[in-house]
């Protein structure tokens, strides 16, 4: 089993780079996680951010807040836009009733091809 303990062995090999291991990289990357949520009303706003700022990718379904009040969604979707854009994230229409919001390192596809009908 030497093969193994030389796989599992930290290697650290300049002293003048910081000092990280494996294991401790793991700990640095806390986990992503794919969250639904409804959008009742511009007070969902600023917990929806923190999601974002968490590093975490959200569904939103709009149609609640778009049942009361429709000047309302488009004032939460322009908020979202341009906060999504200062961190540099992602935001996308998921067909009639939804927005998708990525931070920074995830990036939504956009397919470039016209349909054909």
């Amino acid at each position: 089993m030497p093969a193994l303990e030389k796989f599992h062995k930290p290697e650290i090999k300049d002293s003048k780079k910081a000092e990280t291991t494996p294991l401790q990289n793991k700990n640095k990357n806390p986990k992503v996680y794919l969250r639904a949520m409804p959008l009742r009303s511009l007070s969902d706003l600023e917990s929806i951010k923190d999601e974002v700022k968490k590093g975490n990718i959200l569904i939103l379904r709009i149609t609640p807040l778009a049942s009361k009040n429709i000047e309302e969604v488009k004032q939460a979707v322009n908020d979202l836009y341009e906060f999504t854009e200062s961190r540099k994230g992602d935001i996308a229409r998921l067909g009639e009733e939804r927005i998708v919001i990525c931070p920074e390192k995830i990036k939504i596809w956009r397919d470039k091809t016209p349909i054909l009908k």
